[in-house]
């Protein structure tokens, strides 16, 4: 403000603005905002919103030390995890490659046996044919003797009468 404007202030101009205490209405609000500014400054505001943000800063700060001890945790889960799933495809395949070795051997175990149970129902078989060819051989061997012996019966009955029957025993007597 200027001089001029003090004493002009002082008449009853029409276009002057009202004072007291040589304050204008903008001069009260300034002294009324430092007046609150050394009241803060007195009370310490500044230092108990200083004191707030580094407390908040601090919250921050081990929030993000949380975190990045969490995500080395998670980082060290996911590579033992992923080391457990390796050595379980391992594993899997060992258990694949061990299963088909023991269906080869079953199959080949099987097929030996098979071969074994068809020897023994072919020598069984052979040697059923043996006894019903040795047993018809027989049975054939005895009706021809029963046929020829009946046959000589029947022959030697009508060639050889009763004297000659009488001979024939005398010499089979005389041989013994």
């Amino acid at each position: 403000m200027s001089v001029l404007m003090i004493l002009a202030a002082g008449t009853d101009a029409p276009d002057a603005e009202p004072t007291a205490w040589f304050l204008t209405p903008g001069g009260f609000v300034a002294l009324a905002m430092i007046f609150v500014i050394l009241i803060m400054l007195r009370a310490k505001v500044p230092a108990m919103i200083a004191g707030m943000l580094d407390s908040k800063i601090a919250g921050i700060r081990h929030q993000l030390d949380t975190a990045q001890k969490l995500r080395a945790e998670a980082e060290a889960l996911l590579t033992e995890y992923q080391k457990k799933a390796k050595d379980a495809d391992a594993e899997i395949a060992a258990l694949t490659a061990g299963a088909h070795a023991q269906a080869e051997e079953i199959v080949a175990e099987a097929k030996t046996n098979a071969a074994a149970l068809i020897a023994r129902h072919q020598a069984r078989s052979t040697a059923k044919i043996a006894a019903a060819e040795l047993a018809a051989v027989s049975e054939i061997r005895q009706i021809t003797a029963t046929a020829a012996s009946s046959a000589a019966a029947k022959l030697l009955a009508e060639r050889i009468d009763a004297p000659a029957d009488g001979k024939l025993v005398d010499s089979a007597i005389a041989g013994l």
